[in-house]
């Protein structure tokens, strides 16, 4: 749709293609920026809450908690950064997993739990959702797999 909006001019992320004088644009960036790091909390809690618990309970104290989580979370910045086609993985998790939970997984569940009782609609819907799902999984996943061969064999 943006290519049909904006042609040739189309720029890679959305938020690039926005007047850059709009309150609204402004809005629109800094919840991009603050998207990511407020999900980046909720992803790392449960590996740190893991983490925690593997201390001894005589260490369990707060300023300990606070080392062990700055300490993944500049583990996982160092990763980042020392992977050369990291941006490639990422896009390879999220077109794959992503898909599944966001798209596939729902649909298949409401039709697998009301079987019988989803009206023709409801089971066409959910049809065209599963198709579309995996279509751009598999799209997504090809993409990005060709990308991580490319860096790999360069």
């Amino acid at each position: 749709m943006g290519y049909k909006m904006l042609g040739e001019s189309t720029e890679s992320q959305f938020t690039l293609n926005l007047p850059e004088n709009s309150v609204v644009s402004k809005i629109a960036v800094w919840a991009t920026v603050a998207n990511p790091i407020t999900k980046y909390a909720l992803t790392i809690t449960p590996l740190a809450m893991s983490l925690e618990e593997l201390l001894p309970r005589s260490q369990q104290k707060y300023s300990n908690i606070i080392i062990l989580r700055s300490a993944l979370v500049v583990s996982t910045l160092i990763i980042a950064l020392s992977v050369p086609f990291f941006a490639l993985v990422m896009a390879l998790i999220g077109s794959l997993f992503a898909m599944l939970v966001t798209y596939i997984l729902p649909c298949a569940c409401f039709l697998a739990i009301l079987k019988a009782k989803a009206t023709w609609y409801q089971t066409a819907t959910c049809s065209f959702i599963i198709t579309v799902g995996v279509t751009c999984a598999c799209v997504g996943t090809y993409s990005s797999l060709s990308g991580i061969v490319q860096n790999y064999a360069t």
